[in-house]
Parts: C-alpha cells; sequence; structure tokens
C-alpha cells in the first residue's frame, strides 16, 4: 500500500434515504482523502459489513430498527467515530447524539464542504459541530449549571470519566490499579450524588462536568 493510500481517511455510511444515500457517497468518492468503506441503511446491516475499526461513520438518526442515541452508542461500540448528519436537529436531538459519544453533529442541509471539513476533524480525534448547533450546546450547558453543583472527589472524576468512555468495570479497575469491588463502591457513590443509574446518564455528567476531551 502506498504512503498516499495508508494517509486516506476510512468513512462507512448508515443512512436510509436512498437519494440522499446517492448524494453522500458521491461526495465522499469524489474526495482524493476518503476511502468510502460500508454503506447500509440500518446499523444492524451496517455492523455486518467489514468496515475497519477506527472509521468515521456517517450516521443518521431515524433509521429501521436501532435509532436516535442508541445507534450513535452502538455504532460507537463497534469502534468507530461517529458524524451524525439528520434533518432532524432540534436541542434533544442534537445532545442526545452528543451525550451518546457522537463526535461530530450536522444537518442535512449542509454542503459538500463542511461535510468533508467535519470528516476530516473527526478522523484526527476533534469534534465537529456546526456553530448553530454548538449554540445549543452551550445553552444546555449553562442551564445544567445554573443548578446544584455536583462535587465528586478526583478517584470518583477518574472512574467516572472512563467509564463514561466505555471501560468495563474489570477495564477501570485495571487502569486504577483498584479491586473490581472498589470501582463499583465507587460507582454507588457516584450514583447517588448525581441521581443517574445508567450508562448513558454517566456519559451526560461526565460531558457537564468536563471530563470527556
Amino acid at each position: 500500500m502506498s504512503d498516499a493510500s495508508a494517509r486516506r481517511i476510512q468513512v462507512g455510511v448508515i443512512e436510509d434515504h436512498p437519494l440522499y444515500r446517492y448524494a453522500l457517497t458521491r461526495v465522499l468518492t469524489e474526495a482524493p482523502d476518503i476511502e468510502l468503506g460500508a454503506v447500509a441503511d440500518s446499523v444492524a446491516r451496517f455492523a455486518v459489513q467489514d468496515q475497519p475499526a477506527g472509521s468515521v461513520v456517517v450516521l443518521d438518526l431515524k433509521l429501521r430498527g436501532v435509532q436516535d442515541a442508541a445507534a450513535v452508542l452502538e455504532v460507537g461500540h463497534l469502534g468507530h467515530k461517529v458524524l451524525v448528519v439528520s434533518a432532524h436537529a432540534e436541542q434533544p436531538e442534537v445532545l442526545g447524539a452528543m451525550q451518546a459519544g457522537a463526535k461530530g453533529f450536522l444537518s442535512k442541509d449542509v454542503d459538500g464542504d463542511e461535510l468533508l471539513r467535519a470528516i476530516r476533524t473527526i478522523a484526527d480525534d476533534n469534534a465537529y459541530v456546526s456553530p448553530t448547533l454548538a449554540g445549543m450546546i452551550i445553552q444546555d450547558s449553562e442551564e445544567r449549571h445554573a443548578g446544584p453543583k455536583i462535587v465528586l472527589s478526583e478517584r470518583e472524576k477518574q472512574v467516572l470519566r472512563l467509564v463514561a468512555a466505555g471501560e468495563r468495570d474489570v477495564d477501570v479497575a485495571e487502569i486504577l490499579d483498584i479491586s473490581v469491588r472498589t470501582v463499583r463502591s465507587y460507582l454507588d457513590r457516584i450514583r447517588d450524588k448525581t441521581g443517574e443509574r445508567r450508562r448513558a446518564g454517566f456519559v451526560r455528567v461526565a460531558i457537564r462536568e468536563g471530563l470527556l476531551r
């Protein structure tokens, strides 16, 4: 493989609207630094294809089967970086997708240049959100911070950060050199302090507290 090929960004697409899917794939195949891989109309059909881990996946939210934040979580669990491109770009959809682990969010009226800019940004392990949608996230953050401040110890923050990033309890224990029982004790304290019981809630708290960068 040449150096030029090795530097190409691996990209997959999950989009169930045929015309928009065609437009997306055309933009991607014409970009010299993009290697288009799996293209599917659902998360389930995408998951059975051989898309290299670490790819940027352009994901619609309103799909058959798994959709919305659950779709973001599932594609993230496959080892990919998610860029949501959706016609549904209101605050609940944007915040839900970002809290579920999306690296970027664009509305479907975006032009090809911005789409490629977002893909390249995410491929470099940075987040990308259009200015309009970024305003929604900032507003939500301000509203959340207006409430009572959650006080977490440094160790609780470490555990929360790792769990929100997708690490299992046993992995957290190994990384922090503590027992699994101790990890679960910290998680119980975090639940008591935050009121969150599920992993998706931990992700929201970690984002709000600035623990995921």
